[in-house]
């Protein structure tokens, strides 16, 4: 929106949007549709891999189905995207992937193991990836990984670290996210961590032993931080059982 007196900021130009519905778990929908792409659009250069599921349960109380969701989704469905449209973007020697993963790929807390999982799932194959392409020699695709605290978008709605932490590491609005890594893939940088303090916390969890790391996550809360937001989530689910029993 132009502030008072000002143009439009968004120059007047015949752009086109096409929007498909995709189940990103199946490999077999990502194939087709990415072939739809092709054939309606033409070839994708910039791949963002943004989507992501969490279960919200204790591991022993997570129905098996949920746990194989999150990895699909999170991390299996990275694999077919990539190989729907690597291809062309290898033999142009042009394009950009984008992984949107977590801080939660860097470093683990308790009480969402699949949703860790994945998320180290998809920074491992980012990794993996961007040496692959290293060593092909193939320096005109480049790859940016992006790793944002808890963003609020309801997602994990609930979850709380230490009180007195909190104002110095709030939820991270979504806006904001969006500018920093549209930053980064814009500047080629290959990795970004929101905020910055991420980075500390990661190199911390890197050098420190085991229990220094319990006593850190301890310090800042963030070693139960996801059980109220577990708790919440399993009060919805008994309200919606409720509901559905009357």
């Amino acid at each position: 929106v132009a502030g008072d007196g000002e143009k439009d900021a968004v120059p007047h130009c015949n752009l086109q949007v096409y929007t498909y519905t995709c189940d990103v778990g199946k490999r077999e929908n990502v194939y087709s549709t990415a072939e739809r792409v092709r054939k309606e659009v033409g070839e994708v250069s910039v791949l963002v891999n943004n989507a992501g599921v969490v279960s919200g349960h204790h591991l022993l109380e997570c129905p098996d189905e949920l746990i194989e969701r999150t990895m699909m989704v999170n991390c299996h469905a990275h694999f077919w995207t990539t190989k729907a449209f690597l291809p062309k973007m290898l033999e142009m020697n042009h394009g950009h992937i984008v992984t949107v993963a977590s801080s939660l790929g860097l470093f683990s807390t308790a009480g969402v193991e699949d949703y860790c999982a994945s998320k180290f799932g998809a920074v491992g194959f980012h990794e993996s990836l961007s040496h692959e392409l290293k060593a092909a020699e193939k320096d005109g695709i480049k790859t940016t990984l992006v790793c944002p605290y808890l963003v609020d978008t309801g997602m994990f709605r609930g979850c709380r670290i230490r009180k007195e932490i909190e104002p110095f590491l709030p939820p991270l609005k979504p806006e904001y996210c969006v500018k920093q890594a549209m930053r980064a893939i814009l500047t080629d940088q290959p990795m970004i961590c929101t905020p910055r303090l991420m980075y500390m916390v990661t190199f911390m969890k890197s050098i420190l032993p085991f229990e220094a790391v319990v006593c850190m996550y301890r310090f800042l809360g963030a070693d139960k931080c996801m059980y109220p937001f577990i708790a919440q989530r399993k009060q919805a689910t008994n309200n919606n059982e409720a509901k559905n029993g009357i």
